[in-house]
C-alpha cells in the first residue's frame, strides 16, 4: 500500500483519561520500558537500558532546550491573549542568532483568543535583573491557522532569549490538563538540553539522568548528540482519513559535520532517542541522497514525500554513500553545520536506512508518531500498546517508554 493511502482510523486505540501522566515520576530513570525484540516484550525500568544494548552502540540524543514559548498578555478590557510562539519567521541561519536578536523580532505564532484581539498593540511589562521592560505584540498578518506576529520591547539592550524566559511560561502539552508549575522549569527539559528553541520536550529524554548517562558510556556505548527543534505540530492529532491529505509539519533540523561523519563511520546498532531523533538521522541519509544526485545543488531540504519519490532511488545508495555525499555537499558549501528544514513523514512500509532501533514514549491514537511506531515495528504496536495498557504502563509525554528493535534486529 503507498503510504498516501494509509487510513489514519487504522491506527487507533482507546486510551483511558486515567492512562495519560500528568506530573512526571520523582526519579526520572525509574520510568518503566518496553523492551521489544523479535516479537518479544520484556518489562524492564529505564535503570536497566545498560543490559538491552551491545557493546559499542551508538545512541543518538536530541539536544534541543524548550523555551518558554507561551506568553499571556492581559486587554485593558480585563480579557487574556494568549500567543505560542511557534517558529522565527522568515529565513533564518540558526535559532542561536534570532534568540540573540535585540529590539524586534518576528514569530509565526498561535493566538488563543484571538476574537478578542481588539487593541492593534498588546502590551506587557516584565522584569529583568530588577529593570523593568515594555514588551510589545503586534499582528503583522494571518496565515492558515497561525499568526505572524511583531515582537518589540524596550529597553532594547536585552535579548529575546531573556525576553522569553522572564514572559513566557513552560508549554506543557494540552492534553496535560494543569497550570504549569515550578518542578516543569526542570522536569519538561532533558538533562542534557543545550539549544534553546522547541516548543515541546523531546520526551524519551525525559528518563534519563545524567548518573545513566554514565552508565551507558561505561559500557562503551557511543553517545551523539543531533538537533530538532520540536514543534507544536508533533501534538496535531491525524484529522483527514487518509495520509495523503495530511500535511506534515516541517522542524528546523542542525547536526555538526563531526556528528554526521562518525554516523557514517559507525557499523554498529544506531539507536535514535526519541522520534525527532530518528527523523533526523533518516533526514541526513535523504539529504545525502539527494547530495549524491545533484551535488551542485545550492539548498538541501527533506519534503513529506520527498523519500517515497521514485525520483530519490534510495535502493542504490549506502549510508555510507548517502552521508559521505552530504559531508561533501558541506565542504564545497563551507558548512561546519547542516541547518534545514526537514518534513520527513515516517510511516509503515518506510525502510529505515540508519537506525536500528527507537527509544520512545507511548502516543496519542491518530498521531503521526503512532503511524512512526508502526513503521518500526509492524503490526506488534497494537500488542505492544495493549500490553503498555493492561500493565499500567504511564502514556504520553511524562508517561514511560520503551525500547523498540526494528523488524529483524
Amino acid at each position: 500500500m503507498s503510504p498516501e493511502e494509509i487510513a489514519i482510523n487504522d491506527y487507533h486505540y482507546h486510551l483511558p483519561e486515567h492512562k495519560i501522566a500528568i506530573y512526571p515520576l520523582e526519579e526520572r530513570d525509574a520510568s518503566k520500558l518496553l523492551v521489544h525484540r523479535e516479537g518479544k516484550i520484556t518489562d524492564a525500568i529505564y535503570k536497566d537500558l545498560p543490559i538491552y544494548l551491545p557493546e559499542h552502540s551508538m545512541m543518538v540524543f536530541n539536544n534541543t532546550k524548550v523555551i518558554h514559548a507561551r506568553i499571556r498578555f492581559m486587554q485593558t478590557s480585563g480579557k487574556p491573549i494568549e500567543i505560542f510562539c511557534l517558529e522565527p519567521f522568515g529565513e533564518i541561519q540558526d535559532y542561536a542568532t534570532v534568540l540573540s536578536s535585540h529590539s524586534t523580532v518576528t514569530w509565526k505564532c498561535l493566538v488563543g483568543g484571538a476574537s478578542r484581539w481588539k487593541t492593534t498593540i498588546l502590551e506587557k511589562t516584565i522584569t529583568i535583573n530588577q529593570e523593568k521592560v515594555s514588551l510589545h505584540a503586534s499582528i503583522k498578518e494571518k496565515q492558515e491557522g497561525t499568526f505572524i506576529i511583531s515582537f518589540s520591547w524596550n529597553p532594547q539592550h536585552f535579548s529575546f532569549a531573556e525576553i522569553l524566559l522572564a514572559a513566557g511560561d513552560v508549554p506543557l502539552p494540552p492534553y496535560i490538563k494543569r497550570e504549569t508549575e515550578d518542578a516543569d522549569e526542570e522536569r519538561y527539559q532533558t538533562v542534557y538540553a543545550e539549544k534553546h528553541g522547541s516548543v515541546a520536550a523531546p520526551t524519551a529524554g525525559l528518563h534519563f539522568t545524567n548518573a545513566l548517562l554514565d552508565e551507558l558510556v561505561a559500557k562503551k556505548i557511543i553517545i551523539e548528540k543531533v538537533t530538532l527543534h520540536v514543534g507544536a505540530g508533533t501534538f496535531k492529532p491525524v484529522q483527514a482519513e487518509q495520509m495523503k491529505d495530511h500535511e506534515m509539519h516541517a522542524e528546523w533540523i542542525d547536526v555538526d559535520e563531526a556528528c554526521i561523519r562518525n554516523i557514517a563511520d559507525t557499523e554498529n546498532l544506531v539507536v535514535a532517542v526519541g522520534t525527532t531523533s530518528l527523523r533526523t538521522l533518516e533526514t541526513l541519509y535523504w539529504l545525502g541522497v539527494k547530495a549524491w544526485l545533484q551535488p551542485e545543488t545550492e539548498k538541501l531540504e527533506l519534503g513529506q514525500w520527498d523519500c517515497y519519490n521514485n525520483s530519490l532511488p534510495g535502493t542504490e545508495c549506502t549510508k555510507s554513500m548517502a552521508l559521505n555525499a552530504l559531508l561533501n555537499w558541506m565542504k564545497r558549501n563551507q558548512k561546519e553545520r547542516l541547518f534545514t528544514q526537514t518534513q520527513l513523514l515516517i510511516t509503515p512500509g518506510y525502510r529505515f536506512r540508519i537506525a536500528g532501533a527507537l527509544i520512545t514514549n507511548f502516543h496519542q491514537p491518530h498521531s503521526t508518531l503512532l503511524l512512526l511506531v508502526a513503521a518500526v515495528i509492524g503490526d506488534k504496536w497494537k500488542e505492544v500498546y495493549q500490553h503498555a495498557l493492561d500493565h499500567e504502563y504511564r502514556f504520553l509525554s511524562f508517561g514511560d517508554g520503551s525500547l523498540l528493535f526494528m523488524v529483524g534486529l
